[in-house]
């Protein structure tokens, strides 16, 4: 059995951040002239096709669950290389030199004339091996998303960074400060506002993030390599989208979902503080006397005012005070023809899914959730996806939802 999708790697050696694909005829995508580039399999600083040598891909990417935050992204591509080229100690391959780290490396499939991208990054490390015979060599090229590039980069001063900037605002003013590219961002209005920049001396990264609590939304790297970043009102209201139906009855099949049922996410206490400001505390004490104190601390944190500052540390404990079954993942095999490949590719952080499962005692759990990961394992054999899901990351009303639509129920966001 074939692959359900046609699959593409390839390894960009031009400098800067951003990507490219190798000019492929027939390609809908990088066959067009202007889009993909123009190389060759022996052009070492431009962008070669690794397809045709990758025998195992996997990549990982999504929010850490206990950190509460988005990590990031990595793949790991192992190539077959049996004349060495891949080797970066090999002084007569048409590469030598050339497999430095942060190179960039891109994967994407492209299904019904439709290219979706997969991973986006930065090389990291070479691994060279061979099999157990020592005949057949390989290469393991380990790559990062552009959170690396990130938290390589100290910052002191962020130019222009001046009081009553909105958080979107801010943002960009740090990926100026590192130069990461313009056409590498799609950055929202932020809905809060922070207070000018301390100039103390941090990674890029601690900025971002900073400023990405200080908003309560969501920064991370897309598939394609782009910084995202959405503001409260995109993520909360993302939640009245209407779901993917994943069930064992008609929907989407799925395997290997994992279930908890612990205390882990719960937050009822919560100390947030701004630089020069005044500590803001906000509990839940229906959730403290129930589950026992459940406790965070934020301090520095760049918002505005200390009335933003307490607007934080109430949403925040409100979206995480109580606890339900969970389910944080799912497995779903891309060569199960019931599986609509397309569907899939396209599947992102704030996705909407409604999972059922029936139990051994013929019950049915059904959760709301989002997506929140996207990990990938293939090979020239399979093609797995798996799922990280978890409730809204930001809770709030939303009009019209028959789930967080609830007056009585659902939290007034700020």
């Amino acid at each position: 059995m074939g692959l359900p999708a046609s699959l593409n790697v390839s390894l960009n050696f031009n400098s800067g951040a951003t990507f490219g694909n190798p000019f492929t005829i027939g390609d809908p995508v990088n066959g067009v002239l202007g889009v993909g580039e123009l190389s060759d399999s022996t052009a070492p600083g431009l962008v070669i096709d690794l397809t045709d040598v990758a025998k195992n891909i996997r990549i990982t990417r999504g929010r850490n669950i206990l950190r509460d935050t988005y990590d990031a992204g990595s793949a790991i591509v192992k190539i077959y290389d049996p004349t060495g080229r891949f080797n970066p100690q090999n002084p007569s391959s048409d590469l030598y030199g050339e497999l430095t780290p942060l190179r960039k490396l891109r994967i994407s499939a492209t299904y019904n004339g439709t290219t979706y991208y997969l991973f986006s990054g930065y090389t990291t490390t070479y691994a060279y091996s061979y099999d157990q015979a020592e005949n057949v060599s390989y290469v393991d090229i380990t790559a990062v998303d552009g959170f690396r590039l990130f938290n390589l980069a100290n910052i002191t001063t962020i130019t222009n960074a001046t009081a009553g900037q909105d958080t979107g605002t801010r943002i960009n003013k740090i990926l100026d400060e590192v130069s990461f590219p313009n056409s590498l961002r799609s950055i929202q209005t932020g809905n809060s506002t922070v207070q000018a920049d301390p100039g103390t001396t941090r990674t890029a990264l601690q900025c971002l993030v900073n400023a990405e609590f200080s908003e309560q939304g969501a920064f991370y790297m897309s598939p394609e390599g782009n910084a995202i970043f959405k503001n409260r009102a995109t993520v909360i209201a993302s939640a009245g989208g209407t779901p993917i139906q994943f069930n064992q009855t008609g929907g989407i099949p799925y395997a290997n979902l994992v279930f908890a049922f612990d205390d882990k996410l719960i937050i009822n206490q919560a100390t947030i503080t701004p630089i020069g400001g005044v500590a803001q505390y906000a509990e839940d004490t229906g959730s403290v006397a129930t589950y026992f104190p459940h406790s965070v601390n934020y301090d520095n944190l760049i918002v505005q005012s200390n009335s933003e500052a307490m607007n934080i540390a109430r949403i925040y404990v409100a979206t995480r005070s109580t606890t339900t079954i969970r389910i944080d993942q799912m497995k779903l095999d891309l060569l199960d023809t019931s599986v609509p490949i397309g569907t899939i590719l396209a599947m992102d952080y704030f996705d909407n899914v409604n999972i059922s499962n029936i139990q051994p005692d013929g019950s049915t759990i059904t959760k709301n959730l989002q997506v929140q990961g996207v990990s990938w394992e293939i090979t020239p054999q399979r093609w797995f996806a798996t799922l990280t899901t978890l409730e809204p990351i930001v809770d709030g009303f939303i009009i019209s939802s028959p789930t967080y639509g609830v007056l009585s129920d659902d939290i007034l966001s700020y």
